[in-house]
């Protein structure tokens, strides 16, 4: 099952310096979860700080726990909101 998962840097309770610091292990862990095929696609966001990313999980909970591997999630800097997705019913007559 895929999910749209957006991150929000938790800018009001934390310096630029605090993120600067883990960005380079959060950079890493989010390139494992890529590589083992958790992570399908991922962007910065366009409108505050944070990324937007479709993941693949067997449901909410296993996207949870894989996002608390992050550096970031584990030092509580951010916020997710983690959208299931369902195949777009427009292409089932193709």
């Amino acid at each position: 099952m895929q999910f749209l998962v957006l991150s929000r840097r938790r800018t009001e309770q934390f310096s630029d310096a605090d993120f600067d610091l883990l960005v380079p292990d959060e950079a890493a862990q989010a390139r494992h979860l890529y590589k083992i095929g958790f992570t399908r696609q991922i962007w910065h966001r366009g409108d505050r700080p944070g990324a937007c990313q479709i993941v693949e999980a067997r449901d909410e909970s296993e996207v949870r726990k894989k996002l608390a591997t992050l550096p970031l999630a584990k030092a509580a800097m951010l916020d997710f909101e983690i959208i299931p997705l369902k195949p777009y019913a427009g292409f089932i007559s193709l």
